[in-house]
């Protein structure tokens, strides 16, 4: 599958801020992260790094990627709704393994929601395995790993 589209990591303040107002009506209400510029920053400052995913100038997810103990940890927000079913999350999903690769580590790790099932299914059809016990004190978050 050729790459249509495009990884860039956010470090700067205005385009952490453009990620977080490109995404607003987008991510709001996404089960999988709290949507907002401060909980973003939070992120970066816990050691996660932020990616912002586009395709054709539309931004249209964005990643966070941690490297801890030879593995690449993983989360992100969902597709915006008129992306779904066109193939960007397994590019997602290329992208991290490609990434791992380049940083010459041995795993990736990705969390999601108990209840994200699109998630499940492609995590699976991944070759990533779900851990058997939630790993968050409210049971709500689930970890993924695929061994590279």
């Amino acid at each position: 599958m050729a790459l249509t589209l495009e990884f860039e990591q956010v470090t700067k303040e205005k385009d952490i801020q453009a990620v977080y107002d490109h995404n607003i009506d987008a991510f709001s209400d996404s089960p999988d992260f709290k949507w907002n510029l401060q909980e973003i920053k939070n992120e970066i400052k816990g050691g996660w790094e932020l990616y912002s995913v586009s395709h054709e100038g539309e931004i249209v997810a964005a990643l966070f990627v941690s490297e801890v103990n030879n593995g690449l940890y993983t989360k992100n927000t969902g597709l915006k709704m008129h992306h779904q079913g066109s193939g960007f999350s397994h590019e997602i999903k290329e992208f991290y393994e490609n990434l791992a690769r380049e940083k010459k580590l041995n795993r990736i790790v990705h969390y999601c929601r108990i209840d994200n099932f699109r998630m499940y299914s492609l995590n699976e059809s991944h070759g990533y395995r779900k851990a058997e016990k939630p790993v968050d004190e409210d049971g709500l978050v689930v970890e993924w790993t695929k061994v590279l």
